[in-house]
């Protein structure tokens, strides 16, 4: 029963953080299971990059519907992360699980920290300078790969990097950046999770469980997102990821 619980707060908070701020879902499931149900770190970010898909699936639904969705520039953004997720994936499985989950807590810190200081990136987007007009592929091409390895390697992190590459790099508004983070992330956590399945098989029915929790908190978060205070969430979801973060390194040193 403890575990079920574990999973659907796991897919719950995995669902909010990608409805409202276009995170991988993998940064607040995985150290769930990890911390509490003792999930080996491989298997763990399996678990949460499927449930992200699911999650990210329903979000995107939510921002098409509100007009909030742009693809088109941002398709070879999608096409390189993708493929160097099933590469991460497949060569993270050979650090050792301690070591990886390590790796993975400090990557959540950094991903909390961003999403506190996420008001301050918005500025950065507010004018593009010459040169990042000028080799604008360029750039997509070498950030779409570190997305792609970052999410199949350390399974967390690939939606903020893809929303800070949207503002960024091709100025989108902010919610523009979430529904075009989320509908990314379905292919790239689809083909992490399925990297990482066949590394390391995991139970499909706690994949399901989570899944639910992930449907039903990015349905809510996503409805609600444009009504909510953005600032104040962001840093609110930031504090929470840094401590589960902690969580994640404090135990793969002591044990």
């Amino acid at each position: 029963m403890f575990e079920i619980i574990i999973l659907i707060l796991a897919g719950l908070g995995a669902g909010i953080v990608t409805g409202l701020a276009g995170a991988s879902a993998v940064i607040i499931a995985a150290p769930l299971l990890i911390v509490f149900l003792d999930y080996p770190t491989y298997m763990a970010i399996g678990i949460a990059l499927s449930i992200d898909v699911f999650a990210s699936l329903v979000a995107t639904y939510i921002y098409r519907k509100e007009n909030r969705f742009r693809i088109k520039e941002s398709i070879i953004l999608l096409i390189t992360a993708s493929g160097t997720a099933i590469i991460g994936s497949y060569f993270s499985i050979k650090l050792p699980s301690e070591q990886l989950g390590i790796a993975t807590g400090f990557g959540v810190l950094v991903v909390g920290l961003s999403l506190i200081l996420k008001s301050r990136r918005k500025l950065l987007a507010t004018k593009q300078v010459p040169f990042q007009k000028k080799y604008k592929i360029i750039l997509l091409v070498i950030v779409g790969l570190v997305i792609g390895a970052i999410a199949g390697f350390f399974g967390g992190g690939g939606g903020m990097s893809i929303l800070f590459a949207l503002v960024f790099i091709l100025g989108y508004k902010t919610h523009e950046a979430i529904g075009t983070s989320v509908f990314m992330m379905i292919f790239i956590a689809l083909f992490g999770g399925v990297a990482h399945y066949i590394n390391m098989e995991f139970s499909i029915t706690a994949l399901l469980i989570g899944a639910v929790g992930g449907i039903v908190g990015a349905y809510i978060a996503s409805k609600y997102a444009n009504s909510l205070n953005e600032k104040s969430l962001n840093k609110l979801v930031g504090i929470v990821i840094m401590i589960l973060g902690v969580l994640l390194v404090f135990k793969n040193i002591i044990y």
